[in-house]
């Protein structure tokens, strides 16, 4: 229904001799209505497109692909990154980032491009999250070096940007100068830009810490990436030990910014305290705390103990991960009209095998068709999980239009 009615509206704008193109009118028109996404039009996805980006194993320097990330960029392209195991499939060892970027909405990518490669490092690099500063046009990818401390020290925390749609990149920057020296592993998923009060502008990267020393920990910018502070910290208990199964471990986690200013992240429950299900806290300073008050078990979302995709659009909140509590299968699409503190009861099933780590995201350019389409990169598999990195477009309203 709310489809019908966006192109009635189109069809008046152009009967009228309206000097607005579509999207610009949309966007008026949605921003002056904001509650049509979550109370007239009942989001009924499908999967519209389904490909391979990366099949482990197919190219001779590289053993594994893991790790997705995917994001949009102020110019209207999408990004997927993905972590290129060069030996095995272990998280530690040498890698490569590797990167395919889209120019026409997830139809075509180009070949896939290494931008960061650590040569032969025996405790690689690790992904990462993926931020878009849209007041400046750029494109921030936050990754770590020596996580592991496998044969060396310390760890770092690293950066590359990209001011021309994903073309180039900067020089790795460390930026262990300005934050210290700690095991910090951002995301693995998308940071954010803040759109909304307080410390609007704001890029968050939120990430976890070492096995002993786990928890959530969130990392700032002010000035477009160009100096970087830490911010709020959700410590493991007991913190900096050994931990033992139940103990409360906070770990891969996923920001988002909501409609309010808040930032609710999404965590992965990696000891399984209290539920195997996710655990969820907010922020209400922009990043700067994570008050126990605010944080919460989502027994809705069950969960093998994995990092998950979160992300927000026009005030519905998406979610995906293996839904499954034991075992990593099920890659399931959910989604939430309430700011998650429910969540439909209907829920799409992209895939039914082994399926792990997932990335979502969504063109921002206010148009008709980029409103009614979200992108998820997974990593998929008919026997492993990690056999392959696929991309699927996914179709909104397109259970609704197809009937």
């Amino acid at each position: 229904m709310c489809v019908i009615f966006l192109a009635k509206i189109e069809a008046m704008a152009l009967v009228r001799g309206s000097s607005l193109k579509t999207g610009s009118a949309l966007a008026a028109l949605w921003l002056l209505f904001p509650a049509v996404i979550t109370t007239s039009a009942k989001i009924e996805p499908l999967l519209f497109e389904e490909q391979l980006l990366w099949v482990s194993g197919m190219e001779g320097e590289v053993n594994t692909y893991r790790i997705p990330l995917i994001t949009f960029t102020p110019m209207g392209s999408l990004l997927a990154f993905a972590e290129a195991r060069k030996f095995s499939a272990s998280d530690d060892g040498a890698k490569f980032i590797a990167m395919r970027r889209s120019t026409d909405k997830g139809s075509t990518w180009s070949p896939t491009s290494y931008i960061v490669d650590d040569e032969l490092d025996q405790d690689g690099l690790n992904l990462g999250s993926v931020v878009v500063d849209q007041e400046v046009g750029s494109v921030i990818l936050v990754y770590t070096v020596c996580f592991h401390l496998h044969n060396c020290k310390p760890a770092s925390t690293m950066m590359v940007e990209s001011k021309d749609d994903g073309l180039s990149w900067t020089s790795p920057k460390n930026l262990s100068i300005q934050l210290g020296v700690q095991n910090f592993a951002p995301g693995p998923g998308s940071g954010l830009q803040k759109r909304y009060e307080p410390h609007q502008g704001r890029l968050v990267v939120c990430g976890h810490g070492t096995s002993e020393g786990d928890g959530v920990f969130c990392i700032l910018s002010d000035d477009h990436g160009h100096t970087w502070f830490n911010g709020a910290a959700l410590k493991s208990i007991p913190y900096n030990q050994k931990k033992r199964a139940l103990d409360f471990n906070p770990d891969e986690c996923q920001p988002v910014e909501m409609m309010d200013g808040s930032i609710v992240i999404n965590v992965r429950n990696q000891n399984n305290y209290h539920c195997r299900c996710r655990v969820v806290v907010r922020s209400q300073d922009g990043g700067m705390s994570l008050p126990i008050d605010d944080l919460y078990f989502d027994y809705e979302l069950v969960d093998p103990a994995i990092a998950a995709g979160a992300f927000q659009k026009e005030g519905v909140l998406f979610f995906t991960n293996p839904a499954n509590e034991q075992q990593r299968i099920n890659l399931t699409l959910r989604w939430s009209v309430t700011n998650g503190t429910s969540w439909e009861k209907n829920a799409l099933q992209i895939w039914h095998g082994p399926s792990g780590y997932s990335c979502i995201t969504s063109l921002d350019s206010g148009s008709a068709d980029d409103r009614r389409h979200i992108f998820v990169v997974y990593e998929k598999g008919l026997h492993d999980y990690d056999e392959t990195i696929s991309f699927a477009k996914i179709h909104l309203y397109g259970g609704r239009e197809s009937t």
